[in-house]
């Protein structure tokens, strides 16, 4: 079962405040329980299920062994982000968006195997051969490309989700996936079009707490799916020996 959202702890995270009242979107508000000080309130009542139903779609894509690929290049996200994916063993982007990533894939995998045979050159020896002026160059190109799509490396083909913090900043990475039919999960506030995602989280997307705390949950449950896989692969084997067993013991009998 996938972590039970507590509305107690997202409220001591401060999740649910939006933005000022007056930059809201008006697509959001069955998402908002009330306007304080001039500032939106969302329901975090509404927030726990939505995030519940996320996690349950989640964790059946990490169970499936897919990838979800999780996006925040805000300042306040990134380094949590960056956390949570890693610890889920999920690929990320806390740079710069790379144009193209999704609908132009294949010449972001020709950058990721350049990255790939930088590393073997320096495996084999080839890199020492090199003037010192190259070496350089090759470094450069190398860093640029870890600091771009370093942790995207793995990543052999399209993701089957994308999970995003601040549909705003990230409007682009939310285009393409719209554009190749990928769900997207995003943290939703006040002043976004929750219209864009197929999951929407309303949640203060710009407090560290509240991404912290949304990454965390999001994250459990992908957690737990990739476990429940290892589970059934790890029954898989012991079911087929006492399959075969089984029909040589009836072979026998025959």
């Amino acid at each position: 079962m996938a972590n039970k959202v507590e509305v107690k702890e997202l409220l001591e995270a401060g999740v649910h405040f939006g933005h000022m009242t007056r930059k809201w979107d008006p697509n959001m508000a069955p998402y908002i329980y009330m306007e304080r000080n001039g500032i939106h309130i969302i329901n975090l009542y509404k927030t726990a299920a939505k995030i519940e139903e996320a996690n349950e779609a989640l964790k059946k894509i990490a169970a499936s062994g897919r990838k979800v690929l999780f996006v925040a290049t805000k300042k306040q996200a990134k380094d949590i982000v960056a956390e949570k994916a890693a610890a889920a063993n999920m690929p990320y982007i806390t740079e710069r968006w790379p144009g193209g990533m999704l609908t132009n894939f294949v010449t972001i995998r020709k950058a990721v195997k350049k990255m790939a045979a930088i590393d073997k050159m320096k495996k084999d020896g080839t890199f020492d051969t090199l003037s010192k002026k190259e070496k350089l160059q090759i470094d450069r190109l190398r860093a640029k490309l870890e600091k771009n799509l370093g942790s995207i490396a793995d990543m052999t083909r399209l993701p089957a989700a994308l999970f995003v913090v601040d549909i705003k900043a990230e409007h682009i990475a939310v285009k393409e996936a719209q554009k190749l039919n990928i769900p997207v999960f995003a943290m939703v506030d006040t002043n976004s079009d929750p219209r864009q995602v197929d999951f929407v989280i309303p949640a203060n997307d710009d407090a560290s707490k509240s991404i912290e705390k949304v990454l965390s949950l999001v994250s459990g449950a992908i957690v737990e799916g990739l476990s429940d896989r290892k589970s059934d692969k790890d029954e898989q084997p012991a079911g087929e020996v006492a399959e075969a067993k089984a029909e040589a013991t009836t072979s026998t009998e025959e």
